[in-house]
């Protein structure tokens, strides 16, 4: 495909996601399925240009001075990824697949775009008005800088599985995609995030990932994962197990020792978890379905650890699905501050005396976080806060009141909270 017919496609996705309100993963594969004749490099430039527009909806269409899809990707060409102007009129031009020769204002706008200095904070963040209250909550005068951050992309990170390897051999296993390992934890490596318009090499393609040699899994949530503590030995019960990607790092952790148990409301979920458990070498796993009658029952107070990875808006990771930004509305997160208040309650029956919730989020608004914290502790007063971590290399990121908080800004890593609370024996 030639420039024209590759920004058409964009755009074209880009109305699609708008119009009719589809998830972005949805509308890319609708377009892929329709053209066939679209090459692996086609495909990542129609993918990267319409997710850079999305990621930068806002600042974009401020900078051009339209809010139109097609301002903003010829505008995401021009300022996110340096084209040249005529590079871009001449893509717009083309008479077989462009969508249409630039106008004087565009031309105008993409010579001498406007100051985002001058923008208002939300515009200069790319983040919605209505949460402008939450974000100066959680980042403070910051929280521009930290929305602009949540619209970067972001890099693949991987967790060595120690139940199959060692962090050294599998660097090596990853020369070929040039990951790098990371100071925070000594499992973590990460590949940077490619050119927006190339396509990434593939982690599953390396074959000691069909091995279980590592896993695909951001550095905030493995982070998360190691903030449940000494695990070894220990009776652990993953109540939001979904995917299974924070269960398998606690089965790694825990060294095929103690027991783990994985449970999710949707048992449809749960077949990753099975399927990626059995490729990580996990032996002391139980899977309970919501299938079956009482499932958690013969759970209730003897965990050591109850892991809830709440569900919630997930504007932690805005990064990677930056669609959700905008789908996201104050009576869905509503909906997911009483599922959070729901879960918290449910796991507390299963902590024993001496136990402990991590109470995890992938989200950095505070309505989730600490306010869901705060009313769970006036619904179970007998719980009591305990600083997330001790570990030296994390401790920076931890609030005032003991809970971690990363960013991409702040620590790199995708938008986490979590908050470890103990119940006294």
């Amino acid at each position: 495909m030639r420039d024209g017919g590759r920004l058409g496609a964009a755009i074209d996705v880009l109305t699609e996601i708008e119009g009719r309100h589809r998830p972005v993963r949805l509308a890319l594969k609708a377009w892929g399925d329709a053209a066939r004749y679209a090459g692996a490099k086609d495909r990542a430039f129609v993918s990267g240009l319409a997710l850079d527009v999305l990621r930068r909806r806002r600042s974009l269409a401020w900078r051009m001075g339209d809010d139109g899809l097609r301002a903003a990707a010829l505008g995401a060409l021009r300022l996110l990824w340096g084209w040249p102007l005529e590079r871009i009129a001449e893509a717009a031009a083309d008479p077989a697949h462009g969508p249409g020769a630039l106008s004087e204002a565009e031309r105008g706008a993409l010579a001498d775009p406007r100051d985002l200095a001058d923008a208002p904070l939300p515009i200069r963040g790319d983040y919605p008005d209505w949460l402008d209250g939450s974000l100066e909550r959680a980042f403070g005068d910051r929280r521009a800088a930290e929305g602009a951050a949540l619209a970067e992309r972001a890099p693949v990170d991987l967790r060595v599985n120690t139940l199959k390897t060692d962090p050294a051999r599998a660097l090596k296993a990853l020369a070929p995609l040039h990951a790098q390992p990371l100071a925070a934890l000594p499992t973590a490596l990460r590949i940077a995030a490619p050119d927006p318009a190339a396509r990434s090499g593939a982690v599953e393609a390396i074959p000691q990932f069909s091995k279980g040699w590592f896993e695909v899994q951001d550095l905030g949530s493995q982070i998360a994962a190691a903030c449940a503590g000494e695990v070894a030995k220990r009776q652990v019960l993953d109540l939001c197990a979904g995917g299974g990607g924070k269960t398998l790092a606690l089965a790694a952790a825990m060294g095929a020792s103690g027991q783990i148990y994985a449970y999710d409301a949707d048992a449809r979920r749960l077949a990753d978890t099975i399927r990626r458990a059995d490729r990580a070498g996990v032996r002391n796993l139980q899977i309970r379905s919501p299938v079956a009658p009482e499932p958690l029952e013969d759970l209730q107070a003897r965990m050591d650890v109850v892991f809830i990875d709440a569900p919630c808006s997930g504007s932690g990771a805005w990064r990677r699905h930056p669609d959700t930004k905008w789908r996201l509305t104050p009576e869905a997160l509503a909906r997911r501050m009483a599922e959070q208040d729901a879960v918290l309650d449910q796991g507390a029956g299963f902590v024993k005396p001496g136990g402990r919730i991590v109470y995890v989020t992938c989200s950095v608004l505070p309505e989730e976080d600490e306010d869901r914290v705060a009313a769970f502790l006036d619904r179970q007063p007998r719980f009591a806060p305990t600083p997330a971590t001790d570990d030296p290399k994390l401790t920076p990121w931890l609030t005032a009141e003991g809970f971690l908080r990363l960013s991409p800004r702040a620590s790199a890593t995708d938008g986490f909270f979590v908050a470890v609370l103990v119940k006294p024996r």
